[in-house]
């Protein structure tokens, strides 16, 4: 499945059990020559608590806490409204006709909820990072299930994120590494953005970096909401009110399915 380009292998493990997930195997599904090939693995298994449980890893095969475009693909593969498990906290998905809306929950700012190796003002973070031309600086940092830092640029199309952004994942100051945005305005209620996923990479789109940036741009009041985060790989619709929940809304599709021999990746 796919959202905005951003894409997946679902397994469902809701009724019948899997093999354990690793790394190994996650890796080794993920490579797009000798797997199968995807951004992100979605592994769905039964909950204790919610309908049930959504479980991501990334190409690299750590695995992550969240992930808005599997949100709503997912969304879309269930059918139906559902409130799931993941590791970053309940979310709510709502299928739509060619998408889902889903309920992201609400926001963190604190520095150690980000997390932060230290105490730092995570409105106006007081650091940067040189690139050939300029740097970026003072970004905003905010936890949606996973943890974001936004640079709001000129052209965010300039920046060498390619270069820069596995710079920013692995500086120290993020302990669990971080997803770094790069967004301009694009008007009242628009934004362009570019992500470098941690464990990723560059992807055509990423549902929990739009959802940062539209807060953090509402915060600094670039924006109002609802607002419209264009990615490489197309729109996404953003709202939130400050104290609220953020809710997203954008397109999923199923690509095709199809079987493969746990033993041959394990």
């Amino acid at each position: 499945m796919h959202g905005l380009g951003n894409d997946f292998v679902v397994l469902d493990a809701r009724e019948a059990a899997l093999p354990a997930m690793t790394p190994t195997v996650a890796r080794a599904l993920a490579d797009r020559r000798t797997g199968i090939g995807f951004d992100q693995l979605v592994l769905l298994e039964p909950s204790a608590t919610h309908q049930f449980r959504m479980r991501i890893f990334n190409s690299d095969g750590s695995e992550v806490e969240a992930c808005g475009n599997a949100a709503r693909a997912v969304a879309l593969l269930h059918g139906k409204a559902a409130v799931i498990e993941t590791g970053g906290g309940p979310i709510a998905l709502e299928p739509l006709e060619g998408g889902a809306r889903v309920d992201m929950g609400v926001p963190r700012f604190e520095w150690d909820a980000i997390p932060l190796a230290y105490p730092m003002d995570t409105f106006a973070m007081p650091v940067g990072w040189p690139m050939d031309e300029g740097a970026l600086e003072n970004p905003m940092a905010v936890n949606v299930g996973n943890p974001h830092v936004i640079f709001f640029v000129d052209d965010a199309d300039a920046v060498p994120l390619d270069m820069i952004g596995p710079q920013i994942e692995h500086d120290p100051l993020f302990p669990e590494r971080i997803n770094v945005n790069v967004a301009n305005l694009a008007g009242p209620d628009h934004l362009r953005l570019r992500v470098w996923e941690r464990g990723a990479g560059l992807t055509r789109a990423c549902g929990t970096g739009a959802c940062a940036t539209a807060v953090a741009a509402i915060r600094r009041g670039l924006v109002q909401s609802p607002v419209r985060v264009t990615l490489p790989g197309g729109d996404l619709v953003i709202a939130w009110e400050p104290g609220g929940t953020i809710l997203m809304s954008g397109p999923a599709a199923e690509s095709f399915r199809g079987t493969f021999d746990w033993g041959d990746y394990a």
